[in-house]
């Protein structure tokens, strides 16, 4: 599993937030998706640092926490 830590500079990325975030200013992470890569980066602080993960490894992830 390759992890990036960067800064995407693709204004077409689209950031939505996890729907277990709270609505008061608690633990949020939002994600945007790409083609081959997903970013996630703290809600509060979305010119910070961002995580880019590839889309398997994500979708690995996914289903740990889910189960």
């Amino acid at each position: 599993m390759t992890v990036h830590h960067t800064m995407p500079t693709a204004p077409e990325l689209v950031w939505f937030k996890s729907s277990y975030s709270t609505g008061n200013g608690g633990e949020c992470v939002e994600v945007a998706a790409a083609a081959i890569r997903v970013h996630i980066r703290d809600s509060k602080q979305t010119s910070g640092p961002v995580l880019t993960v590839s889309t398997n490894a994500w979708t690995g992830f996914v289903g740990l926490v889910a189960s």
